[in-house]
């Protein structure tokens, strides 16, 4: 039923005036939908990602199966020192995750990256601590949910879209509930927080506009511009209740010393901070290779054993060191070194693809040389390649008008909130990595089923 969807759709942009229109509409939506990233249009694309209700279900049971194992892991490793040490968690980090965030989710909001095939699901990747795109995702579907192409395919299909930002707001307000012991009794001020002059600032303002289209105060604002006074954090003359925390910790590091107040408030409760800095936990890539190692078993239940031997590739933290694989003992670094063509290897803590050695498009030469600097650095992963997705979307180009059909790599982004799948978006790439930091874009997912 899908590829005849995507046919049919395909089909409709035969017609030169539907395609024409679509393509003015599309172009005209994504700037005023404020869907750039870094000065380049986001979803250049006249087609959303569909999926069946079918394959919906499969990804949503999975996703939440394997978060609820993730939360079991968050509980041990905050009193479990040799954990934190599985995952890589720094000195530092382990410091912060000692700090009590007031409320219990691991992460509130969440990104699995995955890959939906006929026959495999497989999670690759997870962003526990800060995940981008709900908001892009939001303005993608409104976009295009009217485009006249869309219209006359929903004429055939049932389509349903997704709405992150009400999900993500009712996250922030469950926990700061939490945090004030299920005694709320005011608006919470909200500060989105992040580093100045980020690409994603675009998404910013269209959380902070819906933000305070519910009514609520909400700011944007950087580390350097807050102030920690008299028990409260400051932003200009702003009080603030809730940190919306998009900075990421690795970013934080370097300059808290110098810019504490944050840390400050939330050592001190005076704010919610969502997500919080026990999130690292869960966002170190390591965190696959700690759920897929067999000696970590006994911390899930059978039916979260079963789930992650299914959709989480094996991975181990990549050591001079014998583990288990298959069932047989293997030297990690040897038998990394001779099965390039189904590994990769990834630093445990970056993003937008950074670093990262695909086994089966390198020269033994080059996957040497990848193995040598990931021993150097300490801190990388080893994980097997899984079955990817490639589906062919019609794409514009720079000059309007022009679009051609391109085979993509498609990434599913489903997207958790406090633990339940929400909403999703997905990522498209020309290559092998599905990443709009290094040039990918993204498309609205739309969960579609025949009249």
């Amino acid at each position: 039923m899908l590829k005849d969807a995507v046919a049919y759709y395909h089909s409709i942009l035969e017609n030169e005036r539907i395609a024409s229109a679509t393509l003015n509409q599309l172009h005209s939506g994504l700037e005023r939908n404020k869907l750039i990233f870094g000065g380049r249009p986001l979803s250049p694309y006249l087609r959303p990602h569909f999926i069946t209700k079918a394959d919906w279900l499969r990804a949503t049971t999975a996703c939440e199966t394997i978060w609820s194992a993730l939360q079991k892991l968050k509980d041990a490793a905050v009193e479990d020192e040799t954990l934190l040490d599985a995952l890589g968690v720094t000195a530092i980090e382990k410091q912060l995750v000692k700090i009590d965030p007031g409320y219990r989710q691991v992460s509130p909001t969440a990104r699995l990256d995955s890959f939906l095939v006929d026959d495999a699901y497989s999670f690759v990747e997870l962003n526990g601590e800060s995940p981008a795109g709900i908001a892009y995702a939001d303005s993608a579907t409104e976009i295009f949910r009217v485009l006249p192409a869309m219209k006359e395919f929903a004429k055939k299909y049932d389509v349903v879209g997704f709405e992150g930002r009400p999900k993500m707001l009712d996250v922030l307000l469950r926990c700061w509930d939490e945090f004030c012991g299920g005694k709320a009794d005011r608006k919470p001020v909200i500060a989105i927080v992040d580093l100045k002059d980020l690409p994603t600032t675009k998404e910013f303002e269209l959380f902070r506009d819906y933000f305070e289209s519910a009514g609520f105060n909400a700011v944007i604002c950087s580390p350097e511009e807050l102030d920690f006074d008299n028990g409260k954090l400051f932003f200009g003359g702003v009080s603030i209740d809730v940190v919306y925390k998009r900075l990421l910790v690795n970013e934080y590091l370097p300059i808290m010393d110098q810019y504490p107040a944050l840390l400050d408030a939330y050592k001190a409760h005076s704010v919610c901070m969502v997500n919080n800095f026990q999130s690292k936990i869960v966002h170190k890539k390591a965190i696959f290779a700690v759920i897929t190692n067999e000696r970590f078993e006994h911390l899930f239940s059978a039916t979260e054993v079963d789930s992650i031997s299914k959709h989480v590739p094996w991975t181990r933290m990549f050591r001079d060191e014998k583990t288990m694989n298959g069932g047989s003992e293997i030297d990690l670094v040897e038998w990394t070194r001779t099965n390039s063509h189904k590994l990769v290897l990834k630093p445990n803590d970056d993003y937008g693809g950074h670093g990262i050695a695909i086994g089966w498009n390198s020269s033994s030469g080059e996957w040497d040389a990848a193995i040598d600097s990931a021993l150097k650095d300490g801190d990388y992963l080893v994980q097997e390649r899984v079955k990817t997705a490639k589906e062919v979307f019609p794409m514009m180009f720079d000059d309007l008008g022009a679009w051609n059909y391109v085979e993509q790599l498609v990434d599913l982004d489903p997207l958790l909130f406090n633990g339940v799948v929400g909403s999703a978006f997905t990522r498209l790439s020309t290559t092998e990595l599905a990443n709009v930091s290094s040039g990918g874009g993204m498309v609205p997912t739309f969960v579609i089923s025949e009249k």
